[in-house]
């Protein structure tokens, strides 16, 4: 279901898992589980994807959006 809403396959999806840019959760039988915040970062790598941005590239991308939105959140905790 989550590869379909976003317009990948499955194996795709997989990929994306393996090489860590997106861990979905699990249930008790393994079954991964999507939150909209994952299907959200699926569309995100495949925007990055379609500009021509390879795998690596989208890792050190999404992970300096994590960095940044955390320093925001810390700026904005500030008294």
């Amino acid at each position: 279901m989550a590869a379909r809403s976003v317009g990948v396959s499955v194996q795709t999806v997989r990929l994306y898992e393996l090489r860590g840019l997106i861990s979905p959760g699990r249930t008790a039988g393994g079954t991964r589980r999507y939150r909209e915040e994952d299907l959200a970062r699926l569309k995100q790598i495949s925007v990055l994807t379609d500009r021509g941005v390879n795998l690596a590239g989208i890792g050190i991308i999404l992970d300096l959006e994590a960095e940044n939105d955390a320093l925001r959140n810390r700026l904005d905790a500030r008294p």
